[in-house]
Parts: C-alpha cells; sequence; structure tokens
C-alpha cells in the first residue's frame, strides 16, 4: 500500500522510477544480507547473526520512519527513504538464512519426521502473514487517522513495524546454537571449491528456482494495491486496501496445503504441483484479462488462488530444500546465495513489471508468470534434490567423509579434536582398516579413548584432548597407515 499512498500524497514526485528505485531499495539489501549473515551464521554462529540481523531492522525502521527530506523536498524523503528501506533490508536479508538454518536444525533434532512441516510453519507461514498483517494495521490506522492525513498513517505503519524485532531479540539473547552445527562447524579455511564440486547440482535447483519464484511473486505483491486500483477504477485508498486484504487472505490456504503436502509426497513432487498453479491461473487470468477483470470479485479469487499456488508449491518448498540439501558446515552460506538469487530474479521482477504492463498491456504480466511456471517446474525436476526424512546428521558424516578422502583436514566443530576422531575413525572402518571405532571420555582426566574393534576384539589407544590427531597415532602405535584419499 506504499505505492498507492505515496502516489496519492506526491503525484507529481513518485515517478514510476522513483516507485521502483524505493520497492528495489530494500531487495538490493536483502540481496548483500542473505549473502552476508550466510556467510556470518556459518562462520561465527546462529546467534551472532540473528541479534545482528534483528538490530540492522530496527535501526533501519526507525530511520525509515523518521525519513525526511532537506527542505521538505519530496525527493530527498524519497532517497532517504531508499537508503534506510535498504538498511532494513540487509537485516530482513539476513533473517532468511540466520532463522531457517538455526529452526531446521532445531527441528532435525527434535523430530525428524516433520521437520518439513515444523520449517514451513514457522518460516513461510510467518512471511505469508505478514502481507494481511500489514494490511491490517494500515487500514486500522488509516481509519483512525482518515485519509486526510496520509503521511501520519505511513510514518505510523513504519514504525508499528519496529516492535516486532524488538520484542524477539531477548530470547535472541538467550539462545543456543544447535547441536549439528556444534558438532559441525567449520569456522576457518572452509574448502568451498570441495564445497561447489559437491553440490553444483543442488545450487542450480536450489537458486533456479527462487530466482524463478520471487520474479513471479515480488513484484506481484509490490504492486498489487496498484493492479487493484486500476481494476476497481476510481476506488478509494480503503476500498483499495480491503481488496488487497481479501487477496493476501485467499493466497495463505496454500501454505497449509504445501505443509501437509511436502511429506507425503516429497518436496520435489510438492514444488512441481506450485508451478504447475503459475501456468495454470497465469493463463486463465492473462488470456481472459479483459473480461476476468469486468468481475472484481472473480478476478480477486483467481489473483488469490494464483499466489496461493506460489505459497503450495516454491513458497514453502525454497526455504525448505535450500535448508535440507546442504551439510551443516556451509548450510548457512548455500541457503544465503540460493536466497541471493531469489532477491535477484524479485529485483528484476520488480525492474521489469512497469515496463511490461506499459508496453504489452497488463495482461501479459500474468502470461509472463505462467511461462516462468514452465520453466520453475523442469528447475525443480531436473535439479532440486528431495531430502524428504534424511537426517542433517547423515549427510553432515557423507560431507565430513568426501572433504577427508579429497586431503582436506582441518579443525571441525566447536570442540574440533573429537569431531576430527568420529569422522576420521568412521572413514579409516569403512575403507576396511577395522571393523568400528568408539570414542569415550575419561572424566579423571583431559583424555579421550579410542577403542578400535578387530571384529569383536578391542584395542584401545589413549588421544590426549588436545594432542595428536588421530591418524597420526594410529600410524605411531599400530600397523595402520594415516588416512589420505
Amino acid at each position: 500500500m506504499g505505492n498507492v499512498v505515496f502516489k496519492k500524497l506526491y503525484p507529481q514526485d513518485y515517478t514510476a522510477a522513483v516507485s521502483t528505485r524505493v520497492s528495489n531499495a530494500l531487495l538490493v539489501g536483502d540481496i548483500f544480507g542473505m549473502i552476508l549473515v550466510g556467510l556470518i551464521c556459518d562462520r561465527f554462529g546462529r546467534k551472532v547473526a540473528l541479534v545482528g540481523t534483528t538490530l540492522i531492522i530496527v535501526i533501519g525502521a526507525t530511520l525509515g520512519t523518521a525519513a525526511h527530506g532537506a527542505h521538505g523536498s519530496a525527493q530527498g524523503l524519497f532517497w532517504f527513504l531508499t537508503f534506510s528501506r535498504g538498511l532494513t533490508g540487509i537485516g530482513v536479508g539476513g533473517e532468511y538464512p540466520a532463522s531457517s538454518t538455526g529452526a531446521s536444525e532445531a527441528a532435525n533434532e527434535k523430530m525428524i519426521k516433520q521437520r518439513g512441516p515444523i520449517l514451513v510453519m514457522v518460516t513461510e507461514l510467518m512471511l505469508s502473514l505478514g502481507g494481511p498483517v500489514a494490511v491490517s494495521v494500515f487500514l486500522i490506522v488509516l481509519s483512525a487517522a482518515g485519509e486526510e492525513h496520509l503521511e501520519t498513517v505511513w510514518r505510523v505503519c513504519f514504525g508499528i513495524g519496529i516492535l516486532l524485532p524488538i520484542t524477539v531479540f531477548y530470547f535472541r539473547m538467550r539462545m543456543l546454537s544447535s547441536e549439528l552445527y556444534r558438532k559441525g562447524a567449520i569456522k576457518r579455511h572452509v574448502p568451498y571449491w570441495l564445497v561447489l564440486k559437491r553440490y553444483w547440482k543442488p545450487l542450480i535447483g536450489t537458486c533456479g528456482s527462487w530466482f524463478i519464484f520471487d520474479f513471479v511473486v515480488y513484484p506481484n505483491e509490490i504492486f498489487s494495491g496498484t493492479i487493484i486500483s486500476s481494476v476497481i477504477k476510481n476506488g478509494s485508498i480503503k476500498s483499495t486496501a480491503e481488496w488487497q486484504l481479501l487477496l493476501g487472505v485467499l493466497a495463505l490456504p496454500g501454505v497449509f496445503v504445501g505443509a501437509l503436502l511436502c511429506n507425503h509426497l516429497g518436496r520435489r513432487n510438492t514444488m512441481i504441483i506450485g508451478f504447475g498453479g503459475y501456468v495454470v491461473f497465469g493463463l486463465i487470468i492473462g488470456c481472459a484479462y479483459d473480461k476476468v477483470t469486468k468481475i472484481i470479485p472473480l478476478f480477486i479469487v483467481f489473483y488469490g488462488l494464483l499466489q496461493s499456488f506460489g505459497n503450495l508449491g516454491p513458497g514453502d518448498m525454497t526455504i525448505l530444500v535450500s535448508a535440507e540439501s546442504y551439510a551443516t558446515p556451509i548450510r548457512g552460506t548455500c541457503f544465503g546465495l540460493s536466497a541471493a538469487l531469489g532477491k535477484v530474479g524479485a529485483a528484476v521482477g520488480t525492474q521489469v513489471f512497469t515496463p511490461i504492463q506499459n508496453g504489452l498491456g497488463k495482461k501479459w504480466t500474468f502470461i509472463i508468470a505462467a511461462i516462468f511456471g514452465v520453466a520453475g517446474m523442469l528447475v525443480t525436476y531436473f535439479f532440486v534434490p528431495d531430502m524428504t526424512g534424511v537426517d542433517f546428521a547423515e549427510e553432515d558424516r557423507k560431507f565430513m567423509e568426501y572433504l577427508a578422502e579429497n586431503g582436506w583436514h582441518g579443525e571441525v566443530g566447536e570442540y574440533p579434536d573429537e569431531v576430527t576422531l568420529e569422522v576420521e575413525t568412521s572413514l579409516l572402518a569403512r575403507k576396511g582398516r577395522f571393523d568400528r571405532a568408539g570414542v569415550t571420555e575419561d572424566t579423571t582426566s583431559t583424555q579421550r579413548i579410542v577403542t578400535i574393534y578387530y571384529g569383536e576384539r578391542p584395542s584401545s589407544l589413549i588421544l590426549l584432548w588436545r594432542g595428536l590427531s588421530l591418524p597420526y597415532l594410529l600410524t605411531h602405535r599400530g600397523s595402520l597407515h594415516p588416512c589420505r584419499p
């Protein structure tokens, strides 16, 4: 609704170019935040990332609420908003990798089978609720202040947006990192080339599907007020907001349906169904645009179903598959990269939305959504992995063995000696050097006892907590060779 309000307040100054710049500022900030915070939450911890993003959001939103142009300049105001929204975007973008990685790891530790639905409920549901809640707040403030005080309306709405991040700040200060992160973090000398070699295909899938989804959904969300106001003809701001609220509510059922389907059909198939909805309803609205828009309730229902299928498929699943497809040490980085490519798609979609409307006609925004729906189905089918029910710990183990097989030996986890023991003994056992190995703690001293089994016959070695690496000790205390690829 911000675009509608600013257009009403500043009809000469709030041009299409200014509208796009102010809208895209948040997206550009998102991209920087996703990449930067994705790296931070892997290298410094999930808690550091979450606390940092909260502070940035509060500062950016506060600046946006107080935005003014020099000497009352409208252009100065819009440049101020561009800066403050960009800063807010860094925090908002950082929330994606920081929150999603922490939530997915916590869900994995508590209930692996329900990890998907839980993650959808705490991430995509909150994102989808944000639209209707924001419009509801806008309607309440508008009703209280009146349409003759629109500047008060938008500033109060911006200010209310500061409250939520403040309320969660205390809880984030008290949170702990997941056990998966404490055991699997790689904070130094991250082998990014080996990561790329192992995960190039999932990266194409998560980055590509998120790019396509955001290319379609973001301009339709940002400019939905403009689209609706052009359809209802001479409607008031309040009337436009009410139709937009209905549109947001109609999109919500898709979130719940996606959460229900993701375990039964799998992540990949659920995403394909969602992209298929873009094809069906994009073509219905686009091809029959002139007729459908004459019946406003019908147009809103079809528009809502288009967005609901977006939530059902790529809306729910892009977050889920981006959290599940990668090992814990690089989950935040790969998630942040995937989300950032999505926001690149959002920025591109927002940038071309108005030229498409003006040059080809409004119906083509929906036809292009259908075309991108087909592309999304293809990318999902060929590149998105389906990790339904797979324990994160299992993927972490495979990733560590892959690194060791390729000659990488570095510190892993917040207790690197213990994790290195577990990984390297597992690898040696898998290569047939011995049957299995266990690591136990001698509570009376700072030692680890490594028990190696040849069949059922145990042979124990004492390893100092901060002493030599396991492969070195095995080489010098027994007949085994160092762990090498």
